[in-house]
């Protein structure tokens, strides 16, 4: 096992930019308005369970479409590129489409915390990064998250809706940092 805080603080940072549960504090607050029960726990445990499959299983689902994991970082960087372009410019690209009747697996699960955009990160995250530092990161996000859902409305009142927003543009500019750094070291290797 090769603990490295710094691969550990940088992946978390990544997920926690991507996962984006700040900024989606005012549409967790709409559902619970709505009448929507929020189960706290339960989204962090499927969430985690999610992430921690696919970080397994993920390269065995490549191997089956004969993708390699150089091609899946590299649009993975091209997602995060992406994910960071609405974040900075304010526009949606990827909507979170369709939710069932329960709102903790859909949509909060998928696709607010583990959607596309996560899921790809991660896989490209482990381009890069020990899967030990990754599923720390993983774990530690999971915290937040849960955290988040639990005291969402004193989350809003100590951020406040301007913290969100600046928040929100901060990790976007990171996001794009990340995003180009995925993508140089990946694209140089498919050539």
């Amino acid at each position: 096992m090769e603990l490295n805080f710094k691969e550990i603080f940088s992946v978390f940072m990544v997920l926690f930019a991507v996962i984006d549960i700040t900024g989606s504090i005012p549409l967790i607050i709409d559902m619970k308005q709505k009448g929507n029960r929020i189960e706290s726990g339960k989204v962090a445990l499927i969430s985690t369970a999610v992430f921690f499959l696919f970080l397994f299983l993920g390269d065995a689902i490549l191997s089956l479409f004969g993708v390699d994991i150089s091609s899946f970082a590299a649009a993975g960087a091209i997602i995060i590129l992406i994910l960071a372009a609405e974040m900075v410019l304010g526009i949606e690209i990827f909507r979170n489409e369709g939710a069932g009747s329960s709102v903790t697996v859909v949509p909060l699960v998928f696709p607010l915390i583990a959607g596309a955009g996560a899921l790809t990160t991660l896989l490209s995250l482990r381009a890069e990064y020990a899967l030990s530092n990754i599923m720390i990161a993983i774990v530690l996000n999971m915290c937040v998250v849960f955290f988040v859902l639990w005291k969402i409305e004193w989350v809003e009142r100590v951020i406040g809706r301007e913290g969100i927003y600046i928040l929100r543009k901060f990790f976007g500019i990171i996001l794009l940092a990340v995003g180009i750094k995925l993508f140089t070291a990946n694209i140089t290797s498919l050539f």
